[in-house]
């Protein structure tokens, strides 16, 4: 081959290589602007008064909109028994969101000219602002307290997926919105391992779900493990319940915890299953969603789990009974963060 021709191959290469990469940031670019575009066949969006109390049309249903148009990451409201139905958005914008009696904790991007920065916003039933506290890092998890009093937060200051195991770190906070108070750092919170004091420096905390204005559950990881957590705000210790446990989520009565388990033998990229955890026997059931969930699932009722699957739009809503019967059903497109008002 001589150097003429090697050279010539190298220039169609490097055009190759320019065509590609130009296609690929227009498709980006393309996509990213069809975002402010309505989507076809997407749910009907319109703007209106949204609010955190019990409604007198019944209860409602309070979600971040993913349907691509104007109204994309506002928080909107629909009747809980009509999912499908027209959603009326709030204008407030949330990337993680959820709410009760009243209060609701939204955590927001700011956007910056290089960067963007976070922070954790305690909305009022009007959702109006009370008060705001800057967040470390990428919002993932957020919870109220049922009484409004408390509100719990979840963020990555580094790494971007549970599912590392190790290449990440956390942070989650819990505000009294009575006080405003802060615990900015739950690993702070003395740590009771198999009923021994149990300190290590690679602790996480994360997905906080609350049983009252004091008592909590966690996730803890340490030494590449995963436990449930009992925490006690005013005592502010920790307790290991049971292990592989992600992410839980309180059931309404208060017996049982929802959770996403890492399952023996699934990809490392998509380890989890839906699961319930049985707080007094501390048995477990496999939920009948057999696909990887990687959020903190919300009851809808006491029967019934609502989480987020990925879809065409970002995330769908999808619903499966907690006791292992039944199958997964769609419950809403283009929706993330689901709060049940009643």
């Amino acid at each position: 081959m001589t150097r003429t021709t090697r050279v010539v191959i190298l220039l169609v290469a490097v055009l190759l290589l320019g065509t590609v990469g130009t296609a690929a940031v227009l498709r980006a670019a393309d996509r990213s602007g069809r975002r402010e575009q309505e989507q076809a066949g997407g749910p009907p969006v319109h703007p209106g008064t949204v609010s955190l109390r019990a409604a007198a049309a019944g209860r409602q249903l309070l979600v971040r909109n993913l349907a691509w148009g104007p109204h994309r990451d506002e928080i909107a409201a629909v009747p809980a028994d009509r999912p499908d139905g027209p959603r009326t958005v709030s204008g407030v914008k949330c990337l993680r969101f959820h709410a009760a009696a009243g209060t609701g904790i939204c955590l927001q991007a700011v956007h910056h000219a290089l960067d963007d920065t976070y922070r954790a916003v305690v909305l009022d039933s009007h959702l109006r602002e009370r008060h705001h506290f800057p967040v470390g890092g990428v919002p993932t998890r957020a919870r109220v307290s049922p009484s409004g009093h408390l509100v719990g937060w979840t963020v990555f200051v580094s790494g971007d997926s549970y599912a590392t195991g190790t290449n990440f770190s956390t942070r989650t906070a819990i505000v009294d919105t009575r006080t405003w108070a802060i615990d900015d750092n739950l690993e702070s919170f003395a740590v009771t391992k198999d009923g021994r004091p149990y300190h290590a420096s690679d602790i996480n905390i994360w997905g906080v779900t609350f049983a009252d204005d004091n008592r909590f559950y966690a996730t803890l990881a340490t030494g590449g493990q995963t436990y449930l957590v009992r925490g006690d705000v005013s005592a502010r210790t920790l307790t290991t319940l049971h292990g592989n446990v992600e992410c839980p989520s309180l059931s309404p009565d208060g017996t049982r915890i929802a959770y996403k388990k890492r399952v023996h033998g699934a990809s490392p990229d998509a380890p989890w299953r839906l699961y319930v955890l049985n707080l007094r026997t501390m048995s477990e059931t496999p939920t009948a969603e057999r696909r990887n969930i990687d959020d903190q699932a919300l009851w809808a009722n006491g029967s019934t789990l609502v989480y987020a699957l990925a879809g065409d739009y970002g995330s769908d809503l999808w619903t499966v009974p907690a006791d292992g019967s039944g199958k997964a059903q769609r419950l809403m497109l283009s929706a993330l963060a689901p709060a049940y008002l009643p």
